[in-house]
């Protein structure tokens, strides 16, 4: 059974009984994470108790992407039980961001580190990945066998390839910040709930899940501007929701 579990979904910081982005996918019993933000790592433990997880994958070097990683990381460290490195695939941002929150801290002793953008055989996954606009480097992934995909957005905003990115996939995870003033930038690093739903459309995608809602914003107005766009179910990232696909 392939379920893929909203671990958190809230931009920037979190929000009072909600973590940052966080996914926990269960493949046919290969488990892997999607993004490990501010508080998502009690979270994992809540549905993984051992954290006896396959992967990780990380889109970007924001902490609330990435900081719990480091829990993560020295929960591995002082396991009683010595454990097999995990196969963590993220940007080199992303070691360089946990390095600076423990000065000298040497990842690669519970970690087998893959360094974005690539692609790879993880597990019975084909992950592949895209460079996407940010404030930081930010890749796309997507993973996929050859009868279903999830794609993830990260943290992006407007790009011909995020219709790639989803195309025809299962299950797109995609940024809907309306991060207030965002559209009025020069540059965009982030999308709205319209633009998630536009690109849903384009990616032909069967279904969308919104993500990294900006505190304070109404979900249910998020959900309603992007299915304006997209023909198929929109959902919205709640804690601990899981999707079957």
């Amino acid at each position: 059974m392939r379920t893929l579990t909203v671990l958190g979904a809230s931009a920037a910081h979190p929000v009072p009984g909600e973590a940052c982005s966080g996914y926990f996918l269960d493949w046919d019993g290969f488990r892997l994470v999607l993004d490990l933000g501010y508080g998502t790592f009690p979270r994992l433990l809540s549905h993984v108790p051992d954290a006896e997880i396959d992967a990780v994958v990380i889109t970007h070097e924001h902490p609330d992407h990435c900081i719990d990683l480091h829990a993560l990381f020295r929960f591995r460290q002082y396991a009683e039980t010595p454990t097999k490195k995990l196969p963590l695939y993220c940007p080199a941002g992303v070691i360089d961001r946990l390095g600076a929150v423990e000065p000298g801290l040497d990842m690669t002793s519970a970690f087998d580190i893959h360094l974005l953008p690539g692609h790879f055989e993880v597990g019975p996954l084909r992950l592949s990945s895209v460079s996407l606009p940010h404030f930081v480097p930010n890749y796309g992934v997507r993973l996929e066998t050859a009868t279903a995909a999830v794609a993830f957005t990260g943290d992006t905003g407007p790009h011909p390839g995020l219709a790639d990115l989803g195309r025809a996939a299962d299950l797109y995870i995609v940024d809907a910040t309306d991060r207030p003033g965002e559209q009025d930038s020069t540059r965009r690093n982030l999308l709205t709930a319209s633009e998630a739903g536009e690109w849903a459309q384009r990616a032909g995608a069967k279904r969308l899940l919104l993500t990294h809602f900006w505190p304070g914003n109404d979900r249910s107005a998020s959900a309603e501007d992007a299915g304006e766009h997209f023909d198929g179910e929109v959902l919205t990232a709640e804690p601990d929701l899981r999707i079957a696909f």
